[in-house]
Formats: structure tokens, C-alpha cells, sequence
């Protein structure tokens, strides 16, 4: 029985196990399910596994949800991958870049503060030409799906209990191919928005980097935010920083801390 070394860290309350390794390839769901399991395990949202530099990033990054599937892309855990990166080489302020399943994403890591924050270039978002239209309990709901490295569904201005959140979010996942991480947002003021965010492979969250950029994305083409200036985005475990350009490239600003250090036998 072999003995893995781990760091755990959250941003916003969505927490993750990072194992740096060279054969990040070699992991299985199973692994990730063992680890993740907030009774027997560590317990996490999702293991990101830190390995070899890829092109002209610093490291990878690949991300298991703690069902054991694979997003494409995690924007609270590339902030959590920035800030171990920078903590490791020793780096009170670093700029670098990561490779993702959504590519190569630029990051900039300022640790000089109380608390780390990191800034995240998170690429350029795609939005689906038509709604996604799903009847809920006999409410006609439209969801915007907008891609930020991996898929979401938003929908604006619909009151829902967070257990109707829980029911109704996997059925409009499971109604789209592949699966779509959901959001359920209100607009606060023309430059905030409040989201609830239910993710695919993990369930409802305290906080999701791409839902939050996803669901500025979705405002700002519809109107309701601006382009080109900072959006709040609060969500469960507290507040993002989100810029959406005209083209769509988007950058995510927030938090992220480390918890604390172990090692567990596999």
C-alpha cells in the first residue's frame, strides 16, 4: 500500500485535493471517488491532478469531480492550481500559464494580500444560437448555454427553493448531450448578479468559476450587464470578479487559500 502526498484547498467553499504528479493520465474515477468521499476519504468537490509542463505553460491541469468524471475546465481549480504553483516555486506575485482541457489559460497570482488572489485569462466564451427550453413543474424555463471551456445553462429571474434546485437541475442536464453544468441567476444591479450554481459530476456547489463567467456572458449579450467593465458575481461561498469583452474573451478575479497539507494510504 503506497502513501500519497496532498494539499487541499478551496476557492469560495469549492474545495479541492491537489496531488502533483508525472503521470497525471494514470488516475482513475475510482481513485478520485475513494478520495473524495466526505465520509471515508479527504473529502473534495474534485481532484486536481498538477502535472509536467505542457507547451509554454508552467504545468497541467486535469480535473476528476468527485462522481470520478472529467470537465473539461474548473475555474476554481486553476485558481487553486495558480496559487499551489506560485506557493511551491516560492513566488509572492507570479504570472504563468496552465494547460487545461479548454487549453493553454493564462494566470496571475498576487499573494502579497491577507488572502491570495488570483486572475484567471479564461479564453473565449461560445454561445448556443437558440435557447434550451425545459418545462419544470409546468414553468417554461429558457436557458441561455454559453461555453467557457466546458458547457453551462443559465437561466435569469426565476425563483426557485434550493431544493427545486436540486431537483430540477439534473433533469435539465440530463436533457442535453453530455451533460451541462446549470445556473440559476437574479440580477441585483445593472453590474451584479446572485447565482446558484448546480455543477455536473459534483451537485449543487458553494461557488463555480466558469458558471460565474458563463452566467456574465449570458447578461451581457442579453444586455442586462455591461461589456468591458467588472461584474460581481456572488455566489454561495461569496464573490467573483468577472470581465466579458465584446469578442466574448472573458477573466475571472478571486480567491484562493490552502487548507492544509497530508498524506493519506492508497
Amino acid at each position: 500500500m503506497r502513501t500519497l502526498q496532498f494539499t487541499k484547498y478551496h476557492g469560495l467553499g469549492n474545495d479541492f485535493i491537489i496531488v502533483d504528479t508525472e503521470s497525471p493520465g494514470a488516475w482513475t474515477a475510482e481513485q478520485a471517488r475513494s478520495l473524495c468521499d466526505r465520509h471515508r476519504g479527504i473529502g473534495a468537490d474534485g481532484v486536481l491532478l498538477v502535472g509536467p509542463p505542457a507547451g509554454d505553460a508552467r504545468a497541467s491541469m486535469r480535473v476528476l469531480n468527485a462522481d470520478g468524471s472529467e470537465p473539461e475546465m474548473c475555474g476554481n481549480g486553476l485558481r487553486c492550481v495558480a496559487l499551489h504553483l506560485a506557493s511551491v516555486a516560492g513566488e509572492s506575485q507570479a504570472e504563468f500559464g496552465v494547460s487545461t482541457g479548454a487549453g493553454i489559460l493564462g494566470c496571475t497570482v498576487d499573494l502579497t494580500g491577507s488572502v491570495p488572489r488570483v486572475r484567471l485569462a479564461m479564453g473565449r466564451a461560445k454561445v448556443a444560437p437558440e435557447p434550451l427550453i425545459f418545462d419544470a413543474g409546468g414553468r417554461r424555463l429558457s436557458f441561455d448555454r454559453v461555453s467557457t471551456g466546458n458547457p453551462h445553462a443559465i437561466v435569469f429571474d426565476e425563483a426557485f427553493e434550493l431544493s427545486e434546485v436540486d431537483r430540477y437541475a439534473p433533469q435539465v442536464s440530463a436533457s442535453i448531450a453530455g451533460g451541462s453544468n446549470i445556473e440559476f441567476v437574479e440580477r441585483i444591479a445593472p453590474n451584479r448578479l446572485r447565482v446558484v450554481v448546480w455543477e455536473r459530476g459534483v451537485g449543487r456547489t458553494e461557488a463555480c468559476g466558469t458558471g460565474a463567467v458563463a452566467s456574465a456572458v449570458a447578461a451581457a449579450v442579453r444586455g442586462y450587464t455591461p461589456f468591458a467593465t467588472p461584474i460581481q458575481v456572488d455566489l454561495p461561498g461569496g464573490p467573483l470578479c468577472i470581465e466579458v469583452a465584446e469578442s466574448l474573451e472573458t477573466w475571472l478575479e478571486g480567491p484562493a487559500e490552502r487548507v492544509f497539507q497530508g498524506e493519506v494510504r492508497l
